[in-house]
């Protein structure tokens, strides 16, 4: 192949329990990028649509995973690749993941697949190191595998993938307006009580357990965090609201997506997911925020080429 086109999924990190171990892929929604072999050595970002971005590879995720990709192989060609951004950058759901995962994917494909998709995650976590200082994997591990991903460690990098129950849904708003990751995290405490701990690691539990078993009543009484929702939840307008409507109308959970400010809902079945979808509707559209709403199945593949 001279060249591909890759869906590059967004992504919902942390679910509530799971802060910075756990993620899912959506697929519903996702950036495009193009890439095309050259004989000229290297990395160029020649085009990118939807947002104002650098094209500088070295201030870019997607250019900085791609060439961190590069430097592991001896290589005497190079790569164009062109970005159209459908996530916005500071939502919530993954757009510089995207960008991180779909530039090392489509990078490895064209090479004949010398790495492995989870080898992949190493490589897209140093575009993530760039847009929120720290080399996280919870947003580009589902980008990269699908269904949910479970970071058991990073020194190695230890990542456990799990099926989606068969009827889970997430409904995720989008209030437009911008939290930047890394200020997010700089809300947060360095240290929790012992009580908080043992009630988040209960809970992670139980929402793997439920997982594993599509005990959806289980995963409903998992979907809780007490740990970093109450730092960040007062950052996104209407949250409250929103989480009180959304389990009225039968959400199995209610939690923030991220760092914010997108909120997800995990729900059985799609009836469930849109009667979910429509109750937050009616909360966001009292307000002058524009928002967008996404109805997505666990995506169970992650990143994909495009014919």
């Amino acid at each position: 192949m001279k060249s591909v086109k890759v869906f590059c999924p967004a992504t919902v990190a942390n679910l509530s329990c799971g802060f910075d171990v756990l993620g899912l892929c959506l697929d519903s929604i996702g950036d495009e990028i193009i890439i095309h072999k050259s004989a000229a050595k290297g990395i160029r970002i020649t085009k990118i649509t939807g947002e104002d971005l650098p094209l500088d590879i070295k201030k870019n995720v997607a250019g900085v995973a791609a060439q961190a990709l590069l430097d592991e192989l001896d290589i005497d060609f190079g790569f164009d690749i062109e970005i159209h951004k459908k996530i916005k950058p500071g939502s919530g759901i993954g757009s510089s993941a995207a960008s991180a995962a779909g530039a090392v994917f489509g990078l490895n494909e064209l090479l004949g697949k010398p790495f492995t998709r989870k080898e992949l995650v190493y490589f897209a976590m140093k575009g993530e190191a760039l847009a929120s200082g720290s080399e996280h994997a919870d947003n580009v591990a589902p980008a990269l595998l699908g269904g949910f991903t479970l970071i058991r460690g990073y020194n190695p990098l230890d990542i456990i993938r799990i099926e989606s129950p068969p009827d889970l849904y997430a409904t995720v708003v989008h209030p437009q307006i911008e939290l930047k990751t890394s200020e997010m995290r700089a809300v947060l405490k360095p240290e929790v009580s012992l009580k908080s701990a043992i009630s988040q690691w209960g809970n992670l539990g139980g929402f793997i357990s439920g997982l594993y078993t599509h005990d959806y009543d289980l995963i409903s009484r998992s979907l809780h965090d007490e740990i970093v929702e109450p730092l960040r939840s007062v950052f996104i307008p209407n949250f409250k609201e929103v989480k009180t409507k959304a389990m009225e109308s039968g959400s199995l959970g209610v939690g923030i997506s991220g760092s914010g400010p997108s909120i997800f809902t995990l729900n059985k079945g799609i009836e469930n997911a849109q009667n979910v979808s429509f109750a937050i509707e009616k909360v966001f559209s009292k307000t002058d925020i524009p928002f967008e709403i996404h109805i997505s199945k666990i995506n169970p593949d992650g990143i994909r080429l495009i014919n």
